[in-house]
């Protein structure tokens, strides 16, 4: 399992105050905790003196030292409430009982990274921003009076009142997201947009913590400035018996129609309608983005299956890192009533729909879409994961001309090692697609993905045929014959159809080791030139299908009349 892993870098000056009140602190759990979770506080303290800078110190202190010793079955939120009540009780103890440190109070803003989710814990007008795909993001609210004169009175802080209401929030964490925790001597006097632009520079935490401070102090900031950057370089991947308890308290309804509205998802048009599922494009109406929601049919065998199914996709996309291979879209905890999966929205045609259309596929294209696909498949096997079902209905192509890439989709159906499988459970898989040895009762392997492989290119090349014939659903195949690609692009070289007729052989040990060593092959082929014998003249029955029963109709007709001269 990928740990969590983050860089920090943190900035901090007095400015042109006569102390720094500002405190800001990261830290990691301890032991295996630490693998993933991670906590960063920032506080600016009130009272003046040396009473704003105890406020501040103490409570990040306090807080860090507070949550980490609580068991971690209590949840971010009931763990952060019991140590930020502690330190609010001491902090306001402390300014009622000296009267060198009445009015002590403090902000303070926690981010708490842990697993797949950043937690956020505020009150006060610390802020903490979050910078995604170039989109900066607040997500804290600032607590100060409304009236535009008194935007510096705060209403709420740590060590106000006898007790602290803290506002928390959850969000989905993903990879390449930077977090920036600050002060309001750096949001107060520099614009969002200026802070976008600092924190876009992706240079490194601490380099871009020290910007952001020194913009602010040659902007005028008379506050102390303090800038704590948060960059995320690994998530751990989901946990599959998570994935499993989600999906075993969530309802399997009747699929919705076209116009329905789906926890915030709008239904725009059903994109496939197959017997276990429905697919649909959707516009998701709390983020501006298009996905693909995939519901599970209610009627298809039992509920448990497709459960299984369901968490088994969820899993493989939190598992594999390929720019070849699907992904599966988390969503915010709590948003989902019903099971379906949320997709990202591709533009493009299915491998499928390109074979079946004209020009033919020609060789470097071909190529270039096996080598990718070989390397989706790769990308599974590695990590133990078969996906079972590859064909050309499940890849979409999406771009156009050098920019063209694709996305294997599907992976409901992959087998997972340590998952166990029901033993009347049928392999899943198109049977025109699948390896001899899986009509056997075998449950597929490496070398099982590379004769679907074989098939999906040959099929690719051929304009839609099989080389064995295809092989209708409860039928009993034959692979005794195998046609020749040459028979149908009698214009492509021999060693294509050599390397097909290998990752296609009937016995498995024949087959290539892995798709990686298949796309080896094809890019090898590719580089030594497109060698082909001398190409067989086409028939008039090829070049021109119409010309020729024109001329047989014509002959036959002809024949005829002769016939009734001759009577």
């Amino acid at each position: 399992m990928t740990t969590l892993e983050v860089r920090t870098g943190l900035a901090s000056e007095q400015g042109k105050r006569e102390a720094n009140e500002d405190y800001s602190a990261s830290r990691a759990g301890d032991g295996t905790r630490a693998a993933r979770e991670i906590v960063a506080a920032i506080a600016d303290g009130m009272g003046g003196g040396p009473a704003g800078r105890l406020a501040a110190e103490t409570t990040v202190r306090g807080f860090l030292d507070g949550y980490f010793g609580l068991p971690e079955t209590l949840g971010v939120d009931r763990a952060a409430s019991r140590a930020l009540t502690a330190m609010n009780r001491w902090v306001h103890a402390q300014g009622r009982q000296d009267a060198a440190l009445t009015g002590m109070a403090s902000t303070f803003s926690a981010l708490v990274l842990r697993g797949r989710t950043a937690h956020v814990v505020h009150v006060g007008d610390t802020r903490i921003y979050r910078l995604r795909d170039g989109q900066l993001t607040r997500l804290t609210q600032d607590h100060v009076h409304p009236h535009p004169d008194l935007r510096h009175a705060l209403l709420r802080a740590v060590g106000l009142e006898e007790t602290v209401r803290a506002d928390y929030a959850r969000h989905d964490l993903r990879e390449h997201d930077r977090f920036l925790l600050a002060s309001d001597g750096a949001h107060g006097t520099l614009r969002e947009t200026e802070l976008a632009q600092l924190l876009a520079e992706r240079t490194a935490p601490q380099e871009s913590a020290r910007r952001i401070v020194e913009r602010a102090l040659d902007a005028g900031s008379h506050d102390n400035v303090t800038a704590l950057v948060v960059d995320v370089l690994a998530v751990p991947s989901a946990e599959r018996i998570d994935l499993e308890l989600a999906a075993a308290a969530l309802p399997v309804p009747e699929v919705p129609r076209a116009g329905d509205t789906v926890d915030g998802f709008r239904l725009l048009e059903m994109t496939a309608d197959g017997r276990y599922s429905r697919l649909f494009r959707a516009e998701d109406t709390l983020e501006p983005r298009e996905v693909i929601l995939k519901f599970p049919h209610p009627r298809v065998t039992t509920e448990a299956a497709y459960r299984r199914a369901f968490v088994r996709e969820a899993w493989v996309a939190s598992q594999v890192r390929s720019p070849f291979v699907t992904e599966v879209l988390e969503l915010a905890p709590g948003r989902q009533t019903r099971l379906y999966a949320v997709l990202p929205f591709y533009r493009g045609e299915s491998l499928e729909a390109r074979l079946r259309r004209t020009p033919p596929v020609a060789l470097a294209e071909g190529v270039d879409i096996g080598v990718k696909l070989a390397r989706a498949v790769y990308a599974l096997n590695r990590l133990r994961i078969i996906h079972r079902d590859i064909k050309p209905e499940n890849v979409l192509l999406v771009g156009e001309g050098a920019q063209r890439t694709l996305r294997l989709l599907d992976l409901g159906a992959a087998r997972l090692p340590g998952l166990e499988e029901g033993a009347n459970e049928d392999i899943p898989g198109t049977p025109s697609y699948m390896a001899p040895e899986l009509f056997a009762g075998q449950p597929g392997d490496e070398r099982s993905e590379v004769y679907a492989l074989g098939v999906t290119l040959y099929r690719l090349f051929s304009g839609g045929h099989y080389p064995f014939g295809e092989i209708e659903p409860f039928s009993t195949p034959r692979f005794t014959r195998r046609t020749l690609l040459s028979r149908y692009r009698p214009d492509l070289p021999a060693w294509l159809d050599a390397s097909l007729a290998r990752a296609t052989s009937v016995e498995p040990g024949q087959r290539h080791g892995d798709a990686m060593e298949l796309a080896l092959e094809l890019e090898h082929g590719l580089a030594r030139g497109a060698t082909v014998a001398a190409p067989r003249r086409l028939s008039l029955y090829e070049r021109n299908p119409v010309r020729f029963w024109q001329i047989v109709a014509a002959l036959l007709a002809l024949a005829w009349l002769l016939t009734l001269v001759q009577r």
